[in-house]
């Protein structure tokens, strides 16, 4: 993949200033190949998948011809649905943040057609449509192509699978010859070309190579969660699963800051990777991530390419990775020298198509899995121990620790299960790091001043409601219904808010509680 940062361009200023908010440090395959092809003016055919950074490719440019100062179109994107178009505007409205005289307007059918009128009168450089309702404008003298430069299919072989294509060569005809056409599809079937051939000045073809990478040795799952969530499920999933090494992608160099400060606040040893840090810093970090001395390296896609460590365990997708190749490349951290690795994703609603279109192109298998609560991470932990245990019975003279046990058994009157009992007690203790905090020191778990945010494993798809939950809370435990404070419930666990003053009374009172016949666990949030 080329790595060629969006600085390297002669763009304005203030499309670099929002790429940089929008916190991307370098371009996608396709952006790097298409950008530099159309600020020449040149035509394009650009053949990329959804979720390849393409909008980019053909906004960057647009914005960067765009004349601020004259309030007519001069850019016309075509888009198959409304859906689409409303993504592409909010995209490119994004890159235009710091060019606040630049007025973008999607205009599809669906919505009231006065309203669209209204914004195009009021003066509007880039219009996304649907080939649809740009034509009823067309036939409404309401759009005018007199001063368009730009013009961009989007998924052309979408519009053309629904019929759109004489719309569009209605739409071409009208507008100034002399114009860009850019045209990005994810397939070049003949209809595609023929179009190109009509319509396009000996257009630059740029396709966006795909490698087929294989990811054999590594076990992948998602989670679906939401963004306020993410820090908590992974600690989780950390305690959990407990990898020696792990590398946590984020997309942003402001995400990568903002997990690590979150990490070390919760008492792991991570450290952060990205682009603007200075090399002398970047391979500290990474002399102290071989080494052992970090447990987690926090890293953007740009600056993690230079990791070359065999004995990743672990790699979390703390965002969705741009790119489906993105995602080979991120994977493939963990499973190497023919060792077994594992691959967590955390997806946030939407984005369960993005995941799907990931799946399709690694011809993988990523398997969803349901939150985890603390029990299961105690468990988990147990079982680590007992298999450790397995190995030390079997390759240690234990004689002498078993003549220990025995005289502290007839000494005391315990059982050797009790004896048992009380060391894996405390070996749990030392592996969470800390004494089990008491029912009153719940610390910080995310709720508003003084209440306590509570997790329950069970949500939505359990058929639950906000009353059912509110309702087990004030009947098992007696307060008033009125004092209970936020209820957010997803499809499979929820988090209500407490007072603080009663919020031990609350999990001694949900103990061995059913809600609608299902058992219930209930626990402090964000507590490890």
């Amino acid at each position: 993949m080329e790595t060629i940062q969006f600085n390297e361009l002669n763009i304005r200023p203030e499309i670099i200033k929002a790429v940089a908010h929008m916190g991307f440090e370098a371009m996608s395959p396709i952006q790097a190949k298409a950008i530099p092809v159309a600020l020449e003016g040149k035509d394009i055919i650009g053949q990329a998948q959804t979720g390849t950074g393409k909008t980019a490719a053909f906004g960057i440019p647009v914005l960067q011809k765009v004349n601020p100062k004259l309030k007519k179109p001069q850019a016309i994107v075509l888009c198959p649905t409304r859906e689409l178009a409303i993504q592409v505007a909010d995209e490119i409205r994004k890159l235009a943040k710091y060019l606040p005289s630049v007025k973008i307007l999607p205009i599809y059918g669906g919505q009231e057609i006065s309203k669209q009128i209204r914004s195009l009168k009021a003066g509007v450089q880039v219009i996304i449509g649907t080939p649809g309702r740009i034509m009823d404008h067309m036939r409404r003298k309401t759009v005018k192509f007199d001063n368009i430069e730009t013009v961009i299919l989007d998924e052309a072989d979408e519009m053309l699978d629904m019929g759109f294509r004489e719309d569009i060569e209605t739409i071409l005809r009208d507008i100034n010859e002399e114009r860009q056409t850019m045209l990005f599809s994810a397939t070049m079937p003949k209809p595609i070309m023929e179009l190109a051939r009509m319509y396009q000045k000996n257009p630059e073809i740029i396709r966006v190579v795909r490698k087929e990478l294989t990811v054999p040795n590594i076990t992948q799952y998602y989670y679906e969660v939401r963004p306020k969530n993410k820090g908590e499920v992974l600690s989780r999933l950390l305690d959990m699963y407990d990898p020696k090494l792990s590398v946590v992608f984020c997309n942003t160099k402001k995400g990568v800051d903002e997990l690590v400060a979150d990490l070390k606040g919760r008492g792991y040893f991570a450290e952060g990777l990205h682009g603007d840090m200075k090399q002398t810093m970047r391979d500290r970090v990474m002399n102290r991530f071989r080494s052992g001395k970090t447990d987690i390296l926090v890293a953007t896609d740009v600056a993690a390419r230079g990791i070359d460590v065999d004995d990743v365990d672990a790699v979390f997708n703390y965002d969705l990775p741009q790119d489906e190749e993105y995602y080979v490349h991120r994977i493939g951290r963990t499973g190497r020298a023919g060792k077994s690795g594992m691959a967590f994703t955390f997806v946030v609603g939407k984005e369960v198509y993005k995941l799907r279109d990931i799946r399709r192109y690694c011809k993988a298998k990523i398997k969803a899995q349901p939150i985890p609560s603390l029990n299961d991470v105690t468990e988990t932990r147990v079982e680590k121990i007992f298999d450790r245990l397995d190995q030390y019975i079997e390759g240690q003279d234990l004689d002498r620790y078993i003549d220990m046990v025995e005289s502290f058994v007839n000494e005391k009157d315990y059982t050797a299960m009790d004896v048992a009992a009380a060391f894996l007690a405390e070996i749990l203790k030392n592996v969470q790091g800390k004494e089990q905090a008491s029912q009153d020191d719940f610390g910080d778990t995310g709720a508003e001043e003084g209440m306590v945010r509570l997790f329950i494993n069970i949500g939505k798809k359990q058929g639950i409601r906000p009353g059912n939950i509110l309702g087990a809370i004030a009947g098992e435990s007696g307060i008033p219904g009125d004092l209970v404070g936020t209820i957010d419930m997803y499809d499979k666990y929820t988090f209500v808010e407490v007072p603080r003053e009663v919020a031990s009374d609350v999990l001694a009172a949900m103990k061995n509680v059913k809600i609608k016949g299902k058992s219930v666990n209930v626990e402090p949030a964000n507590r490890k």
